[in-house]
């Protein structure tokens, strides 16, 4: 069904199987969540058309139905069951009425909906002439073609469902990495920005923020910050609390609201997001609210980038004890088609009951094969290596150069080996997290990891880990380099380098720097340089190197060492200034900027290098069919280019070239934490 402005299948309960991963597993095959295109299900490559609704009888008291809302991955095989969506929402009613689950009335049926994911009601009133569902009519949506009939949802007691309060971290403005946000749970939870204090009109067109990484990043900053704040604990991995940019409306009773969902600008905007940005703009206090608090019924209108939506909501109260007793709006739906869905089996990690595909069947009789031919079992899954999707973790966050390079790759590499990849961010602990997981992992090729100096040579040097880079990894090969730059702010008043070391030199510490964390090149490189500089300058660690270039483009930092390849596009845009290259010798990418050796400052050189990774006892031959694969990825034109251009060095090897590096890299910057008297603090 198309439900608002959004799609997805319908499902009852009874049809999917009762284990929990199952049924994630049946979804994300349902979806095609593996592939970014999803071109092997029904979603259509967007988080708008990857959503799922699950129906059944409801226990509830006064309740007709429960509905589960399910956000399944683009690009991953992840399911989410946090959040609610209030466009799928509107499907639920006419589901459940030809469902047999709610007997319909003549004219209008009014159906109470229990919503798992946030233990709330709501009512939902569809038209109904001559007891049966009617679609047609002409009420229009803006984000939707054409017209259809109103679908009336009635939220009843959205405030706080997921927290347990309205605004969860118990203020109406907090302060988060230097930024007024409202923390709100209403209907969906929600950290709400202004657009002026991120340098924006608000009114900006979802493709233009979403290309500007470094305020992706900072958003995701935010986010996970208050996903803490507001006791959601660690939101990395999922969709809530969604971002919303706000900014001034077209007139009192309106606001602009630009919503994330969360690491994309909606094309249009959330009907729960929309009770969520009304709320908070109806409600004194908060970053969002409108010049005057009216009690009583109001209609706020939340403008987004296809239209509006209109919402009422019912305030009670003044002041600080204002409060909102409902809110409720109009939405459309239309069935689009109605029948079997079949789910390869491919994405059951475990047998499952009923017809199995002719792969299926061959398995057994392939294994006997290689028995009698004296061929053991593992031999035959390396021959015919790989089976399924390739999961490549990246150990920094979604933004970063890592990041992109990965990607970069992952678009050759899956249609030479015959398999979708997917990339898997997993930042966090200077990459200790990724390394972690993927040293558990199977050692079957299906998972490896894009390490880097950070995660294999400089992190393990400054701090005993629960992972050993040489040990519990078969390295697969190198990738390339890329020189560590120093940069700066762009409106930072330091000429050049020499004038730094004196402003450093007449008042310490009045300028800090941004790194990726502790352990990595960023963090060693400015290390290295107040030791060599002899000055001394206060350290800002980040969970990876996209929050912290957003902040020193914000100014919150005023200095960082990133790789050329990170900071390239945020230098030729103006957002960042080159100071220096912590290398032996300047970038043709840069000509006019020096060396650190050139500015007076020797003994800094980091050269950053990025590489593949398989769990360790991954199989010889699937290690050197991976290898030949990279190679051939990384000697195309189009790839080199693109790598280049970003300001790294393509180079390729063979795996024990990669691991004579990674333990030559180990010994040298254990000498250097030794020398600098560095610590993981």
């Amino acid at each position: 069904m198309r439900a608002g402005t959004s799609r997805g299948p319908f499902f009852l309960r009874d049809w999917l199987p009762a284990n929990e991963r199952e049924r994630d597993e049946a979804l994300i095959g349902a979806i095609g969540a593996s592939d970014l295109l999803q071109v092997d299900g029904v979603g259509g490559g967007s988080t708008l058309t990857s959503k799922v609704a699950i129906v059944s009888k409801s226990n509830q008291p006064g309740c007709d139905v429960d509905y589960l809302f399910a956000q399944v991955g683009v690009g991953q095989k992840s399911v989410d069951t946090r959040p609610n969506c209030g466009n799928m929402l509107s499907g639920v009613a006419p589901f459940a009425i030809e469902q047999g689950l709610v007997a319909a009335r003549d004219g209008e049926t009014t159906v109470r909906v229990f919503n798992v994911n946030t233990r709330s009601r709501i009512d939902v009133t569809v038209l109904t002439p001559g007891r049966r569902v009617d679609y047609a009519g002409d009420t229009s949506i803006d984000g939707v073609a054409g017209t259809a009939a109103p679908i009336r949802l009635n939220f009843l007691d959205a405030w706080g469902a997921v927290t347990g309060s309205l605004f969860p971290t118990g203020r109406r403005i907090d302060r988060i990495d230097g930024l007024d946000v409202t923390c709100i749970d209403a209907a969906m939870p929600l950290v709400i920005l202004r657009a002026s204090d991120l340098g924006l009109s608000g009114r900006e067109a979802p493709a233009d923020l979403d290309a500007d990484h470094a305020l992706m990043a900072r958003i995701e900053s935010v986010r996970r910050a208050a996903g803490e704040a507001m006791g959601l604990g660690d939101v990395s991995d999922s969709v809530v609390p969604k971002p919303v940019i706000a900014s001034p409306g077209d007139d009192p009773s309106s606001i602009t609201s630009r919503y994330f969902t969360p690491r994309r600008c909606h094309a249009s905007h959330a009907v729960t997001g929309a009770i969520g940005v009304a709320t908070a703009h109806a409600l004194p206090g908060t970053v969002a609210s409108g010049n005057a608090a009216i009690a009583g019924a109001r209609t706020v209108s939340v403008l987004h980038p296809q239209g509006r939506i209109d919402v009422e909501v019912v305030v009670d109260g003044h002041g600080d004890a204002a409060a909102i007793q409902r809110a409720a709006l109009v939405r459309t739906a239309r069935k689009i088609l109605q029948g079997d869905l079949h789910l390869p089996d491919y994405v059951f990690s475990t047998s499952t009951q009923g017809d199995k595909p002719m792969n299926k069947l061959l398995a057994p009789a392939a294994l006997l094969a290689a028995a009698a031919l004296g061929t053991s079992a593992p031999a035959m899954a390396q021959a015919t290596y790989p089976t399924k999707t390739i999961t490549i973790v990246v150990p920094t966050a979604a933004g970063g150069g890592n990041d992109a390079m990965a990607r970069t790759i992952a678009q050759k590499l899956g249609p030479l080996l015959g398999q979708t990849l997917i990339i898997d961010n997993r930042a966090g602990a200077n990459g200790s997290i990724a390394s972690e997981f993927v040293a558990r992992a199977a050692p079957d090729g299906h998972t490896l990891m894009f390490g880097y100096i950070a995660t294999h040579a400089m992190n393990p040097a400054l701090q005993k880990l629960r992972y050993d880079p040489v040990t519990d990894f078969e390295p697969v090969g190198l990738v390339g380099y890329s020189p560590t730059l120093m940069v700066a702010t762009a409106n930072a008043p330091v000429k050049n380098v020499k004038d730094l070391i004196a402003q450093l030199k007449a008042k310490p510490d009045r300028y800090t720097y941004a790194s990726a964390g502790n352990g990595t090149a960023p963090h060693y490189a400015a290390e290295l340089f107040k030791l060599n500089a002899g000055v001394v300058m206060l350290g800002v660690p980040y969970k990876g190197a996209a929050p912290a270039v957003s902040d020193t483009i914000g100014g919150q930092t005023q200095f960082m060492f990133p790789s050329l390849f990170t900071a390239l596009p945020h230098i030729k845009s103006g957002k960042l200034k080159a100071l220096a290259i912590a290398g032996p010798k300047r970038s043709p990418l840069l000509p006019e900027v020096p060396t650190l050796k050139e500015a007076g400052v020797d003994g800094v050189e980091v050269q950053q290098w990025y590489a593949f990774f398989a769990p360790a006892k991954t199989p010889k031959p699937i290690i050197e069919k991976l290898n030949k694969a990279l190679n051939q990825v990384l000697a195309d034109p189009e790839i080199i280019k693109r790598i280049e251009d970003h300001g790294a060095d393509v180079e390729t090897g063979t795996p024990e070239q990669l691991g004579a590096l990674v333990k030559s890299e180990l010994a040298k910057w254990k000498g250097v934490v030794q020398r600098a008297k560095l610590t993981a603090d």
